[in-house]
């Protein structure tokens, strides 16, 4: 198919990976529109800087009066958008994004799929920078920024595809997890946790998408998994190829470990040990446990496809990050802003451990949007009241009273704000909920103080808070 498209059109071409697969074609010269009802940055800002020009309204004529070669179909969209029902019912050739990706990016080329609950795009950004600076020069596309790469997507002329494989489903035509979709060659799977609770009803049915997952692999590929974790003990106990196996707190019982981690200027060092051997100290420009897990995961993975371990230590070092993965977005007044995409409680306490370690000596301020389908619910209601012990400071954005996707049952509790507020008072935090952006901005400068710094947590836009922060100190 891919030599004889010239023109793809992308409904809901907003998404992170929708927008990565119109640059990465975009950037070959094939010609490339789309349409989404909602954009925000940075993928708005990206098509916008690539020249892609995007319907912000979804019409039947995007389709029919300029035919495009192929119509790709975004997971955001249901059977009733009038796009995706004219392109279907006109007989147009369609894909969704997991299949329109392999079919003209990744086939042909050695796949390393990174999946887990927590740390993919980190850790397919590391991946590929380390294969990068190994030589190798491998493809990519990831779900976030690469500062390394400049962007979310690379085309190398080298064997590897490096690809963010999430477990949610793939189109309204598609229930399958989309990791399903890329051919996996090497699997790298950091962690297995309930997330999700739109498409999965529970952990069990979580494991059962990543054991699918598992099941697809060659007898000659690899899983690199973290084996400290049990759910990813579980998951990958029936895999019909070699597993490798890594983690940082019990590294005896893996084949890489990581020990002895220590804070330094710019970031975390650590021992690496390999089949129960010591292999030399590494040092990530990141901070947080979860980082040196994700760091781990990539250096075991390079070299255990070939590559230098000397090597890919060195590239390690050089690794410049991802946006709004602890993202500094600017310091006013001696306040700093940090923009981070964490949403999952885990994921929140990850990044303010991290944080805490990287400012040990500074005041957090925490500012939370409950944002995706499952931090709306009440799933996690205890668990994020213990997810915030790292924070000086907790303001949580008020969730709106609003119906929430499900594909699994009518949902009957929703998470509440004030709540997770009342239970973090109670244990001695200070903690507010507001409903309005400009209180939060408001009552985040009235009481700042030099040397604070302020941890955005939201996996959207949040109105452009980081920058409203900003301005407003």
């Amino acid at each position: 198919m891919g030599e004889r498209v010239t023109h793809v059109h992308f409904i809901a071409i907003g998404g992170t990976g929708m927008a990565s697969l119109a640059g990465l074609l975009h950037a070959r010269g094939v010609r490339v529109t789309g349409s989404d009802d909602v954009l925000y940055p940075p993928m708005s800002t990206l098509l916008e800087d690539w020249g892609i020009p995007v319907h912000t309204r979804f019409r039947a004529e995007h389709v029919l009066s300029d035919v495009p070669d192929l119509v790709v179909i975004g997971n955001a969209v249901g059977p009733d958008n009038v796009e995706a029902r004219a392109a279907i019912d006109e007989g147009l050739t369609y894909r969704s994004f997991p299949d329109a990706l392999f079919e003209l990016a990744i086939g042909g080329k050695h796949p390393v799929v990174v999946s887990g609950t927590h740390g993919k795009t980190t850790t397919t950004c590391l991946v590929s920078s380390l294969l990068n600076g190994l030589g190798w020069d491998p493809s990519l596309l990831v779900g976030g920024h690469s500062l390394d790469f400049d962007g979310s997507f690379r085309e190398g002329h080298g064997d590897h595809f490096v690809v963010e494989g999430d477990e949610y489903d793939t189109a309204f035509f598609d229930k399958t997890p989309k990791f399903l979709h890329y051919g996996a060659r090497t699997l790298i799977i950091t962690s297995v946790e309930f997330d999700h609770a739109d498409i999965y009803y529970d952990l069990d049915h979580v494991k059962e998408a990543f054991r699918s997952c598992v099941a697809q692999l060659p007898s000659d590929g690899m899983v690199v998994a973290a084996l400290d974790r049990p759910n990813v003990r579980e998951v990958v106990a029936d895999a019909p190829c070699r597993v490798v196996g890594y983690g940082t707190t019990d590294s005896a019982t893996t084949d890489w470990g990581a020990g002895d981690v220590r804070r330094e200027a710019g970031g975390m060092s650590f021992a690496v040990r390999r089949d129960g051997s010591a292999a030399g100290r590494a040092f990530v420009p990141l901070f947080g446990q979860i980082n040196v897990a994700n760091a781990l995961a990539a250096l075991a993975t390079v070299t255990e496809l070939g590559g230098s371990l000397a090597e890919a230590v060195e590239a390690l070092g050089r690794f410049k990050g991802v946006k709004r993965r602890q993202e500094i977005r600017g310091e006013r007044n001696s306040v700093t802003v940090v923009d981070d995409f964490a949403h999952h409680p885990t994921a929140v306490r990850g990044s303010l451990d991290a944080l805490r370690a990287q400012f040990p000596n500074g005041r957090i301020v925490a500012v939370f949007e409950p944002r995706t389908n499952t931090s709306r619910r009440k799933i996690f209601q205890q668990d994020y009241a213990l997810a915030f012990d790292a924070a000086d400071r907790v303001i949580v954005s008020v969730v709106p009273d609003t119906p929430i996707y499900s594909a699994t049952g009518e949902v009957t509790e929703t998470f509440s704000s004030e709540q997770l507020v009342a239970d973090l008072v109670s244990r001695g935090m200070d903690a507010r909920a507001w409903s309005d952006i400009d209180d939060i901005v408001t009552d985040v400068v009235r009481f700042s103080e030099p040397g604070d710094i302020v941890l955005v947590m939201s996996n959207g836009s949040f109105g452009g808070i980081c920058q409203r922060l900003l301005d407003a100190l």
